[in-house]
């Protein structure tokens, strides 16, 4: 797969660089990516490992060398990835970006605060680049679906979401008129809490209206529960057939990184450079 980079001709050493870290078309390129997903998973097995006491016990060293290995080879790669692109700050706050970043922070930061290198198990996000990686378009394309829906549709989620914020309040409150403190309602934030828990259909059952009154109000909000969860659901269904109507394709940018650009895009959506 050619490179072609904003200043036109042929890549050159941060060309080559780019095709191999983040494209999966070459061969180099899909063996760099299978190699970082088998250190991943190796990475993440050491950690969950490392937190069983009986294991800790008997390897906690060798463990501990591990660990600093892969944080290694993590942070190079980091860097690597930040002098392949163009715009590195746009790659470093991408959501891969940080997800690097968080890869290798912990192992350093449990140098200060013991017991932080736990927070390693978020390596296992990178994983997400399997797609990628073996060329799963259909499994890229849907995912890119779900995303731009998501997008697309969190404005009308966000008000609604407020309308049933606004709606637990004014039941939360009306449940603790109605029942008082002698059933548990003891103050309002309580009663709001119930109003969740009912609303959701969770249940929890920790508390529960006693009073004829109480008992027809909750009735109406279970009922109100099932619509409302619905609701967006429908709101995203919507978005989901729009989006499912463009298809994406596993270039990266050669500028900023970012992915999931339309089959005929020929410049970047996010940053503008040439593809």
């Amino acid at each position: 797969m050619s490179l072609k980079l904003p200043q036109g001709g042929s890549p050159g050493w941060r060309g080559k660089l780019h095709e191999i870290i983040f494209e999966a078309d070459t061969p180099a390129g899909k063996a760099f990516d299978i190699a970082l997903i088998w250190s991943v998973v190796l990475s993440v097995t050491t950690v969950v490992l490392e937190s069983v006491s009986s294991i800790r016990a008997s390897y906690a060293d060798a463990l501990h060398v591990v660990e600093w290995i892969f944080t290694i080879l993590f942070t190079v790669e980091y860097l690597l990835r930040l002098l392949s692109v163009h715009r590195p700050w746009a790659y470093a706050t991408s959501f891969f970006g940080l997800v690097d970043l968080m890869a290798v922070i912990p192992t350093y930061v449990s140098v200060l605060v013991p017991g932080s290198q736990y927070l390693l198990s978020i390596r296992i996000l990178r994983l997400l680049r399997i797609f990628r990686i073996f060329k799963l378009t259909e499994y890229l394309s849907e995912a890119s679906v779900i995303r731009a829906a998501l997008l697309a549709s969190r404005r009308k989620i966000s008000v609604f979401l407020f309308a049933v914020l606004t709606v637990i309040v004014v039941i939360g409150s009306a449940m603790y008129v109605v029942e008082g403190e002698e059933h548990g309602f003891s103050d309002i934030p309580t009663s709001i809490y119930w109003a969740i828990v009912t609303m959701t259909t969770v249940g929890y059952g920790d508390i529960s209206p006693q009073t004829a009154l109480g008992k027809v109000l909750a009735s109406i909000v279970m009922i109100m529960g099932y619509s409302i969860l619905a609701v967006p659901t429908g709101i995203v269904t919507v978005e989901m057939n729009q989006a499912s109507r463009r298809g994406v394709t596993t270039k990266a940018c050669p500028a900023c990184s970012a992915e999931g650009h339309d089959l005929d895009a020929a410049y970047c959506k996010y940053c503008g450079a040439p593809l």
